[in-house]
């Protein structure tokens, strides 16, 4: 047998020549035409390949593209799409006069940005952020580590489960319900929210919602939905999601004969809630676990803004959003750009800050950061200096990831209470709460409202 280490004799001219290390072979497919290497393996300049214009996913020759743009599969989905009555190409970006026209504005150019910045100019941007939390963000994000009687079945294993278990998941999942229970939007008689995600009691079978369906944005596999459906007996489902995902909660929800399921594979950009027929004159919960960056805006447009339906937002009765993927952000559709305005920050540095997120993630959270995610008070390490001798980018490597790290869970709870605050503008009861611990996610934070209760 031979080893890595062997020299390989070159295969025959009918095989291709492309040497696959893992596999410590050569491949076996049969070369194209004159050349050595089969269709997968064949040398491809990089100059000639540009993202489909349909579907950016993936790439294409650029002397192929009038006949690709012809029979790419997604082109038949996007046609089928836009024949769809809730679709609204850009329903959801704002209004023209607050959208500003732009393209996306990438990671690496906000980087880019960031190390362009004078070094006096940075250190005051983080000084202004570190005093911006203290006086807008302290004492307003409190933890809310929930579990419900309800849930408590599901995860003990009571209830016949038949999709992929992931701890930390289901006690993600666990305390985005019990959060929107202890709101009051999910009703279940009797019983106690048990505070400490330790879960011991026995499933009820008296568990029912105050709304009559749930409106699942982003919804990848549909397993927070699957959750809220086992414990809650919804009865009708909506999942957004514009990827379509391999093992999922669709076929476990088809077979509960009381439960009616809509998977909208759509842009939530796009998606004018309005016009989904099967919704309308229904009260809803909008959720979303993880909703990566400017998919968070969007889903808060969908349901709230000024645009939209009248009975959409009339019967929208609670929100439940963990916010993530900070970094993603963008400002043509971040909804409160008055607040960012008004604390002194400009577009360029919400850019700025919107880089900074990524930090939060430079160290270890299951050591020496899970009490900086829930204690303001330990965002504090950060060293203000005005010296001017360095570039930007060799300051920032000379920082200590825990100072990083500080600065990016500031930066992240600013964005995310600007969204709260615009929630409660739209006439909503909103609140932003820590709802896991950060050893079991360092995306803890959950946007929750319900309709404002007049008295």
């Amino acid at each position: 047998m031979s080893t890595s280490d062997e020299p390989h004799s070159p295969p025959p001219h009918t095989r291709c020549q492309f040497f696959l290390p893992k596999k410590n072979r050569f491949c076996a497919n049969s070369p194209l035409g004159a050349s050595s290497f089969c269709g997968n393996h064949t040398p491809r300049p990089k100059s000639n390949w540009i993202p489909c214009p349909i579907d950016p996913s993936h790439a294409v020759l650029e002397g192929n593209l009038e006949g690709h743009v012809k029979r790419c599969p997604m082109a038949k989905r996007v046609r089928a799409l836009e024949g769809e009555r809730y679709f609204r190409k850009g329903v959801n970006k704002g209004r023209e006069d607050e959208a500003e026209e732009e393209a996306e504005v990438s990671c690496g150019m906000k980087r880019k940005g960031v190390h362009g910045m004078r070094v006096g100019r940075f250190w005051e941007l983080l000084g202004r952020i570190k005093g911006v939390h203290g006086g807008v963000c302290e004492g307003r994000i409190r933890e809310s580590f929930r579990g419900t009687e309800a849930c408590a079945g599901w995860i003990m294993g009571e209830v016949d489960r038949k999709l992929p278990y992931q701890e930390k998941h289901v006690l993600q999942q666990a305390s985005i319900l019990g959060n929107l229970e202890d709101l009051g939007v999910l009703k279940h008689s009797s019983v106690d929210l048990v505070k400490d995600l330790s879960y011991t009691h026995d499933i009820s079978r008296k568990d029912r919602s105050a709304a009559a369906a749930v409106v699942e944005f982003g919804a990848g596999r549909g397993y927070l939905t699957q959750m809220l459906a086992d414990c809650y007996g919804i009865k009708k489902v909506f999942l957004v999601e514009r990827k379509s995902y391999k093992l999922k909660a669709d076929r476990s929800l088809r077979q509960k004969e009381t439960l009616v399921l809509e998977r909208l594979r759509i842009d939530i950009e796009d998606l004018d809630l309005s016009a989904v027929q099967s919704l309308k004159e229904i009260s809803y919960l909008a959720i979303g676990k993880h909703l990566c960056g400017l998919a968070t805006d969007l889903t808060l447009r969908c349901c709230l803004s000024e645009g939209v339906d009248r009975a959409v937002r009339d019967h929208l009765c609670g929100l439940a959003v963990a916010t993530c993927c900070h970094h993603l952000s963008q400002w043509k559709h971040y909804p409160n750009k008055a607040f960012m305005l008004d604390l002194g920050f400009s577009k360029e540095d919400f850019h700025a800050i919107i880089w900074f997120t990524s930090w939060a993630v430079d160290d270890d959270h299951g050591s020496g950061l899970s009490s900086i995610n829930g204690n303001q008070s330990e965002l504090q390490p950060i060293n203000i200096s005005s010296e001017d001798a360095e570039g930007v980018e060799e300051v920032i490597r000379g920082m200590k990831p825990i100072e990083r790290a500080a600065v990016g869970f500031m930066c992240k709870d600013i964005i995310d209470i600007g969204r709260m605050m615009w929630i409660k503008e739209q006439g909503m009861d909103a609140e932003l709460v820590q709802y896991v611990p950060s050893n079991i996610s360092p995306e803890n934070r959950l946007l929750i409202a319900r309709h404002r209760i007049l008295t």
